[in-house]
């Protein structure tokens, strides 16, 4: 296999030098750049055009599953890992349909980071073996057009915006603190906020908090 250059996003530079120790055990691959910031991201991948990126989901400006859509407008042919510490199947649903060909959690990174990057390069799906075989087959079903077309619940109607200012809601920020966090306007997030809460029939953030749990978004 020719040399696969790579870009890492992470915001641990400790367990980005992680990664990088792992990738020294296979010359097929080789770190053309690092970033520790979605903006950071971008910038490094227009300079270094990559083959494979490897991103995580949590960012400190904005979600990698964001970075991974525009990674994907920006270089079509760049096959995207992402290796999280989330293990939600809505993280790893909403990363696939980003355009990342393959899922690991942080936990199994050490034992199948390379596995995984080798699938992803020949254009093969890949997920976290730790996944079971039900979840792991729903999740690559969404990537189908039929599956979208049959999906009908009022979860599956929010946009992606709408899916990120939701996880940010629950997870306890106001609307001007989930508008810095998306770099949109106040305006925009309380008009996103208001969408998603009448799409899922909710009057308040604790309904949203109570919801979220039922469909296992949140612990």
């Amino acid at each position: 296999m020719p040399i696969k250059r790579l870009l890492i996003v992470d915001d641990h530079p400790l367990f980005r030098e992680g990664l990088k120790a792992i990738l020294r055990r296979d010359p097929s691959f080789e770190v053309a750049g690092e970033a520790g910031s979605y903006a950071e991201g971008l910038r490094v991948a227009k300079a270094c055009r990559p083959d494979l990126a490897v991103l995580d989901i949590s960012l400190p400006d904005r979600s990698g599953i964001q970075l991974a859509r525009e990674l994907r407008q920006m270089l079509p042919e760049v096959a995207i890992l992402m290796v999280s510490m989330h293990a939600k199947v809505d993280y790893v649903a909403e990363a696939l349909k980003a355009g990342a060909l393959g899922y690991l959690t942080k936990d199994a990174a050490t034992v199948s980071l390379l596995s995984g990057l080798r699938s992803v390069a020949a254009g093969l799906p890949y997920l976290d073996p730790t996944l079971s075989v039900e979840i792991s087959r729903a999740l690559l079903l969404t990537r189908t057009p039929r599956r979208e077309e049959e999906s009908h619940s009022a979860y599956d109607s929010l946009t992606p915006r709408e899916r990120e200012v939701m996880r940010l809601v629950v997870e306890g920020l106001s609307n001007k603190e989930v508008a810095g966090a998306l770099e949109i306007s106040l305006k925009t997030a309380e008009h996103h906020r208001g969408n998603l809460m009448r799409k899922l029939g909710l009057q308040n953030s604790v309904e949203l908090v109570r919801y979220a749990t039922k469909m296992g978004l949140i612990d």
